[in-house]
């Protein structure tokens, strides 16, 4: 392509960002049906906490006040799945906790267990994430689990980024 290709008027960015939130949705909703995680598998979501229609507690709003990132592992109840998000209970530092996050909100969903991992555009306003701490929602420690991390090396990361012109 060259620098001459007109802009699309189609949103084929917006498309393939729903359709891979979708997956999310997928996996989530038959995690939901079983009740149980299969396997080793075990999943990261990290979203933003002030994308429009997430509900978390206050004092994790504060501590996370534009991203997050928790752990469906061992520790996680009532998940319930929908077509625009989903709700999942959890315990931070031994207190519960119910989260309501829309697909919209996330911005990665990784399952470390078979090096698989999914990055998208965040729909919030471009808001330049601010440092944060772990979330550290009571999952087990990752043990001798390799870190999870952006990888050139052909693992199954896929990251959509559609450049747009200004």
């Amino acid at each position: 392509m060259s620098d001459d290709t007109p802009d699309s008027l189609i949103p084929y960015d917006e498309i393939v960002q729903e359709a891979l939130r979708a997956v999310v949705g997928r996996v989530l909703g038959e995690i939901e049906t079983t009740g149980e995680l299969p396997g080793n598998h075990h999943f990261y979501i990290t979203f933003k906490t002030h994308a429009p229609d997430v509900s978390i507690p206050s004092h994790l709003r504060e501590r996370f006040p534009d991203e997050m990132t928790i752990v469906l592992q061992n520790k996680f109840w009532d998940l319930k799945v929908g077509e625009d998000g989903f709700s999942v209970g959890l315990s931070f530092n031994q207190v519960p906790a119910k989260l309501d996050i829309p697909f919209s909100a996330i911005t990665a969903f990784v399952d470390p267990a078979v090096d698989f991992g999914l990055q998208f555009q965040a729909s919030v306003a471009d808001m330049a994430p601010e440092a944060h701490d772990d979330a550290e929602n009571d999952a087990p420690e990752r043990g001798d689990l390799p870190p999870v991390t952006d990888s050139e090396d052909g693992s199954n990361v896929v990251t959509v980024d559609f450049g747009r012109k200004k």
